[in-house]
């Protein structure tokens, strides 16, 4: 896999997805020993189901670890540390990381219990896990979701869970932006993949969650984080740390090859939002889209209600019973929806292609 390339994998069967995108990366051929120190980090913000669009699934870890361990990479930990206030082993408790541990033999270490290296960088002092610095290949595994304060939260923010609690709070003293760029720059994962299964639409502790179905991967964690951007709807400069991280050599934010794995489809599934996104779903004519499309209008409307540019759309067409409409009077968006009087085309387009799209009506 090269460094400008980010592979996708659309639906919803997790365990079988992760096993593909790996199948398809050749992850046994990305790490260079078989004896390599191998470290898995997932969001586990908090103890809270996977379903409400917080935390990483258990499926893709389990899928990392029979793949390595089915190539004779042994030498696996998980490291994680839960946002400052909650427990990390609570997380490791509530949502099976311990039965994990124990039948594949991969140890799990909680970056709050751990020893510190302190780095001196960029004018920041930062207390990082000796797990994470010590570890040969560095495999994260963010949620994409947003977030409150830094508008997103994906590859470059998840290395926060490896800095100790007094790191995080000075952290959020400093502004967060340049202290999550140079994290970054001290140490950044080897390997990004990406749980954009149902991340949540605004914060980083879940609770309004946006079902994409896809996963998808990068070696670059600048890249990763400036295509997620677009994914909800943001550009670049909207998310400083980004830039801020490419400044520093961690990555760059042009130039990537997508690589579709497959395209979406829809499951048939009623779609049953919660929360704020229910409030947003109004503003659609959904009729057998597939979720990946689904979910980046969400994001879309979601910029469109912020900025007050709402008021320009009614109704939203979107799926695959608009195929054969030819309703010149009615707007739509993703390739289904092609007939109709106005349109973008994209299989499906990003939320920041809708917002470009729905402003200028």
């Amino acid at each position: 896999m090269k460094n400008n390339e980010i592979v996708m994998i659309y639906g919803d069967q997790i365990f079988e997805n992760t096993t593909k995108l790996l199948n398809s990366i050749n992850l046994d051929k990305i790490i260079d020993k078989k004896d390599s120190n191998i470290v898995l980090k997932p969001n586990l913000v908090l103890p809270q189901d996977p379903k409400l669009g917080a935390t990483t699934h258990l499926e893709i870890l389990v899928a990392i670890i029979e793949y390595l361990q089915s190539r004779g990479f042994n030498n696996i930990k998980i490291v994680e540390s839960s946002w400052v206030g909650a427990s990390t082993s609570e997380c490791f408790k509530r949502y099976g990381y311990f039965e994990l541990s124990n039948k594949y033999n991969v140890k799990l270490v909680d970056v709050k219990q751990d020893k510190y290296i302190l780095f001196h960088t960029n004018g920041f002092d930062v207390e990082m896990s000796k797990e994470i610095i010590d570890c040969d290949f560095l495999i994260s595994l963010p949620v994409l979701k947003g977030h409150c304060q830094t508008k997103m939260t994906c590859a470059l923010k998840n290395m926060k869970g490896c800095i100790s609690d007094k790191t995080k709070r000075n952290f959020h003293r400093w502004g967060l932006m340049n202290p999550i760029a140079t994290l970054n720059s001290i140490k950044c994962a080897d390997l990004v993949i990406v749980d954009s299964i149902n991340g949540d639409l605004d914060f980083e502790e879940g609770g309004n969650p946006v079902k994409t179905d896809r996963i998808f991967a990068a070696r670059d964690s600048v890249l990763c984080d400036a295509f997620s951007a677009s994914l909800l709807g943001y550009e670049v400069n909207e998310v400083p740390y980004i830039k801020l991280a490419e400044e520093l050599g961690v990555g760059k934010t042009e130039c990537y090859n997508l690589i579709n794995l497959n395209q979406p489809t829809n499951s048939n599934e009623k779609k049953s939002p919660s929360g704020s996104v229910s409030y947003l779903a109004k503003y659609i004519d959904e009729r057998s889209a597939c979720s990946a499309c689904y979910g980046n209008l969400i994001h879309a409307i979601k910029r469109l209600n912020d900025s007050g540019d709402i008021y320009k759309i009614d109704k939203v067409c979107i799926g695959q019973e608009f195929r054969n409409t030819c309703n010149k009077s009615l707007i739509g968006v993703g390739s289904c929806t092609k007939n109709l009087g106005k349109s973008i085309k994209g299989c499906p387009p990003s939320a920041n292609e809708m917002i470009k799209f729905l402003k200028n009506l």
